[in-house]
């Protein structure tokens, strides 16, 4: 007869269930997992460690404060403008709309914030790249404008700051990179 590979502890079934008022006879058998079990459980839980990945994420407050930075860059040089920052798989933590910013640069800052941590470059890195590539423009959600910069933490990118709404695509991006530096001053 093969034997488990767990202990079995006899637990007398009589005493534990008379101590409580019923009348049995019998025993009770519990199976506690061995060293051989134990050792397999954590290696069953290194293996599932192995599969998962564990990436940074911006806080909210983090968030907002770029995009809060951003944008008073963006005041100072008397610019309406909206600002976004997106998390790593381009979901929108925050947007801020400023005082008479168009109405289309609250999608167009979104855009550039997705677009600037997709590829973890600025979007005027990015403009240049279309001469070689043309159909990357046509990846739905991105904007191929200056104005997205992205925020990296360890080398990767985390998240990614869009501005939209000022005359140039360069202040935008000026305005984008405000917010990051906030993040790191």
């Amino acid at each position: 007869m093969k034997m488990p590979s767990t202990r079995t502890r006899i637990i007398a079934g009589a005493a534990v269930l008379a101590a409580v008022g019923v009348t049995a006879v019998g025993a009770v058998a519990v199976a506690a997992p061995d060293d051989a079990s134990r050792s397999g459980a954590a290696t069953a839980a290194q293996a599932q460690t192995q599969n998962v990945v564990t990436t940074d994420h911006l806080t909210v407050a983090a968030a907002a404060k770029a995009a809060q930075a951003a944008l008073s860059a963006a005041e100072k040089a008397d610019q309406h403008v909206s600002v976004s920052v997106v998390d790593r798989n381009g979901n929108t933590i925050v947007t801020l709309r400023g005082d008479g910013a168009g109405p289309q640069s609250y999608k167009a800052a979104e855009e550039k914030a997705f677009t600037s941590v997709s590829w973890n470059a600025p979007t005027s890195a990015l403009v240049k790249r279309l001469e070689q590539a043309p159909t990357l423009k046509d990846i739905p959600g991105t904007l191929f404008l200056a104005g997205g910069a992205p925020v990296q933490a360890k080398g990767a990118p985390i998240a990614g700051v869009g501005v939209a709404g000022a005359p140039s695509g360069d202040l935008d991006e000026q305005f984008a990179q405000a917010g990051v530096a906030a993040l790191n001053g």
